[in-house]
């Protein structure tokens, strides 16, 4: 096992709730560390996560580097050069879901891809994904959840069984409120200067609010789409003079599901 940073950023033992100053007990070397750790056991387990060989689909990852790489390009995202934003495709239609670990790692599900009906969609969720790692949500609810100790654990090498419980944890990491309208607000920092619609995350949370019968995905589980969450994204769009048009420069979604397995 790879030994994580050991400088570590101690205020106090844990993140706040909502509503306190949170604090990480990760600097930004441990965000790429652990989120290495998390990448090789959640990438080691094809029967859970039927991840795709990017040899398999190079179209596909094209089009996801692509998206990702808008975004970075935004001269928003604080780590932008820190991390190596890696993404990765998982082969399951039946499951809504997109996720970002520490030090940017990213996995996106076909089902997701398959479900939204425009790319704009798609990077408004990319966006609030990476707002997620760039922000450091992840390691500051890990940090609230299993504590100093138990980290600390982690970090000297001293518990390695902990790395898959963690893994499995961060697919449905619950994030505070304040967490979520955060990367609600930031998805529509990082896309207002681009050629998409700035607000392509409320697209996402518009659709499940008309459709009842669709399963809420994992990440919506605490915290979920609502017709304020989605007001909020369009007022901030309104009150930055973004665009909300779609962008006009892709090629079309048909084609880009084309290239999925």
């Amino acid at each position: 096992m790879r030994r994580l940073a050991t400088t570590l950023t101690l205020g106090a033992a844990l993140a706040g709730c909502d509503g306190e100053t949170p604090i990480n007990l990760f600097t930004i070397e441990d965000d790429i560390s652990l989120g290495m750790e998390l990448r090789d056991e959640i990438n080691g387990d094809p029967a859970t996560y039927p991840v795709v060989p990017e040899a398999d689909a190079p179209d596909a990852y094209d089009h996801l580097y692509r998206m990702r790489d808008a975004i970075l390009a935004s001269g928003e995202v604080t780590h932008a050069d820190d991390f190596d934003w890696e993404i990765y495709l998982i082969d399951d239609d039946e499951t809504l879901n997109a996720f970002a670990g520490p030090g940017g790692y990213i996995w996106v599900y076909s089902g997701i891809m398959r479900y939204l009906e425009r790319e704009d969609d798609l990077v408004g969720v990319l966006g609030h994904e990476i707002a997620h790692a760039d922000r450091r949500h992840s390691t500051q609810q890990l940090s609230k959840v299993y504590g100093v100790s138990v980290l600390l654990g982690v970090i000297f090498g001293s518990d390695p069984g902990l790395i898959p419980e963690l893994a499995a944890g961060l697919v449905s990491l619950s994030f505070s409120r304040t967490d979520e309208a955060d990367a609600d607000e930031h998805s529509v920092i990082y896309l207002c200067g681009t050629d998409y619609a700035a607000n392509g995350a409320a697209s996402f949370f518009e659709k499940l609010l008309e459709e009842s019968t669709v399963e809420i995905p994992a990440f919506l589980s605490t915290h979920p789409a609502s017709a304020e969450r989605v007001a909020d994204i369009n007022t901030l769009t309104e009150e930055l003079g973004c665009s909300t048009d779609p962008n006009p420069n892709v090629p079309p979604w048909a084609d880009v599901l084309a290239t999925l397995p």
